[in-house]
């Protein structure tokens, strides 16, 4: 294969794109697996195969995302060009196990599809429907989303051969569909890849697919900016006592009720902008924290909730999330005075409202700096548990050491956030929707425009503005930060240039019937891209 390109491009068709996502597709890369870890170095040696890379190694790099993982920069630079174009990509992909019989053909497109030709009756009717057009390849990854990076890396072929003055950066990353430790380790190489090569960088293209809008909607999107999340979480700690005795404690259950009813759906929340709403916070969990089964009522458990964003800082999230559990708790207090009322006894005291960095500050003070240290690192030193559990973990920890804050409701961050960002008013990015949008046309397909994606994206970690302030509160009640989870807002900052995502369009991503159609993806996402990149010199 190596020098075969001198000739020939190696996926400038659609037949070999089609045949480059199919082996893309093959690796699978599950988020946190064996195959996750062995993706980055396949992919180099794939990249391997161009001419200009063998010419030029060291402009193909791979770089450390931690847990033996490797983000993949590939770096074409035309002598004479600043301006650059960044392509984004994630490789990593969700579980198959909803495949069931045909879990083991998830990671290979054309057989799959042919498969669940010969039982179509066993797709729900929209998918069997697509099948039956032919149009539509079927299989874990084909849409979310190593067809985006098949897309790039046909981009890179094309500059490396036809030497387009624009520098490219073609960088696909691990880890985005759990907690985008590749992308935040990413930001770091691409401000080095800027300033050691004086780049500017003009556009920060991801290729995400196009998602619905909603379970019938066939419409094709661009996207203009990327909606942000944030994940509000809470420590409720109550009293301990035995079933017999319950006035004698109060439940962690009962103190949870009321913040969970009230975050719920809760339009507070719900932010607009552009004529776009974020949809409304849920609880992603809520469990007490007792191991066992015993008569002993459970005092200690856990939520958390979650809260999509478009402009508001995790500074301003916190004290939103801090209003409305005082709120919670302001009527927990009230019924429980009631309840101690009418059973004729004094109860073990209101709820009150800390926040984590308001814990730690008085563990601390009481502990001991180092004392608390040791605490944080025995649990942070258990590897099955997850950044989440972690952060929640840590909290429990020092209200063990200080009970006499109980009753009390702790109100913390949990990983991941997601910074909202939206170009939509750039200039460049006001003339890229213009041309995808009649280049669709071309297609006879029509193409709106969507200002945040709404299925998150790594896009959250370029172009970041804040003032220095909107971050803080993050940093300051995210228990595990600086040790298994950071952000790297400053290098955010510095990554500044418009925001795009224009990717091929496919049908339910992380369900069984993921499948992307081909024409969007080997026909016309091709001809859309290139005619973007080249007009933008």
């Amino acid at each position: 294969m190596i020098g075969e390109n001198i000739v020939g491009k190696l996926w400038d068709t659609p037949e070999k794109l089609r045949t480059l996502l199919c082996e893309l597709v093959s690796w699978d890369s599950i988020t946190l697996t064996e195959g996750e870890r062995a993706f980055a170095p396949k992919l180099v040696n794939k990249l391997g195969e161009l001419r200009y890379f063998q010419d030029r190694p060291s402009l193909l790099q791979m770089h450390d995302a931690g847990l033996g993982r490797q983000v993949v920069t590939a770096l074409y630079k035309h002598p004479e060009a600043t301006e650059t174009v960044v392509l984004i990509s994630h490789f990593d992909t969700v579980q198959t196990e909803e495949y069931g019989v045909l879990q083991p053909l998830a990671y290979f497109p054309e057989e799959l599809t042919k498969r669940l030709m010969e039982n179509p009756e066993e797709l729900p009717e929209s998918a069997r429907a697509d099948l039956e057009t032919g149009k539509y390849l079927f299989g874990r990854g084909t849409m979310d989303m190593k067809m985006g990076l098949a897309l790039h890396m046909q981009l890179i072929e094309k500059a490396c051969v036809e030497e387009w003055p624009i520098n490219l950066i073609l960088t696909t990353v691990p880890d985005e569909e759990v907690n985008s430790a590749g992308m935040r380790a990413a930001v770091t190489h691409l401000v080095r890849i800027r300033e050691e090569f004086n780049l500017t960088y003009k556009l920060f293209l991801n290729s995400e697919p196009s998602f619905s809008q909603n379970p019938t909607d066939i419409a094709e999107y661009i996207y203009t900016g990327s909606i942000g999340k944030i994940m509000p979480a809470a420590l409720f700690y109550g009293k301990e006592t035995h079933v017999g005795e319950p006035m004698k404690g109060m439940t962690a259950n009962y103190i949870a009720s009321f913040l969970t009813q009230r975050m719920e759906w809760n339009d507070l929340f719900r932010e607009t902008d552009l004529g776009e709403s974020t949809p409304l916070p849920v609880s992603l969990q809520q469990k007490d924290l007792k191991l066992s089964y015993s008569t002993q009522t459970p005092y200690r458990a856990v939520a958390l909730y979650n809260v999509f964003l478009l402009k508001r800082t995790a500074s301003e999230v916190m004290d939103l999330f801090e209003e409305v559990t005082e709120d919670a708790m302001e009527a927990l207090n009230e019924s429980y005075s009631m309840i101690c009322e009418r059973e004729q006894v004094t109860g073990v005291g209101q709820v009150k409202v800390i926040r984590y960095a308001e814990l730690l500050a008085y563990a601390n003070k009481k502990l001991g700096i180092e004392q608390v240290e040791q605490l944080k690192a025995q649990t942070l030193s258990n590897e099955e548990w997850d950044d989440r559990e972690k952060s929640l973990r840590i909290v429990d920890d020092l209200m063990i050491q200080c009970q006499e804050l109980a009753p009390a409701t702790v109100i913390l961050f949990a990983p991941p956030y997601y910074p909202a960002v939206n170009t939509s008013d750039d200039p460049v990015i006001k003339d890229a929707v213009e041309l995808m949008q009649q280049a669709g046309r071309s297609f006879n397909n029509k193409i709106d425009q969507i200002h945040y994606f709404n299925g998150i994206s790594d896009l959250s970690y370029v172009n970041y503005v804040d003032d220095g302030k909107g971050w803080t509160a993050f940093e300051k009640n995210t228990p595990v930060w600086g040790d298994t989870y950071d952000i790297p807002f400053n290098d955010m900052a510095k990554l500044k240039g418009p925001v795009l995502n224009v990717g091929p369009f496919g049908k339910d991503a992380h369900q069984k019937t993921e499948r992307l159609h081909v024409d969007s993806a080997f026909v016309e996402m091709p001809e859309m891209l290139e005619k973007l990149l080249k007009s933008l010199y």
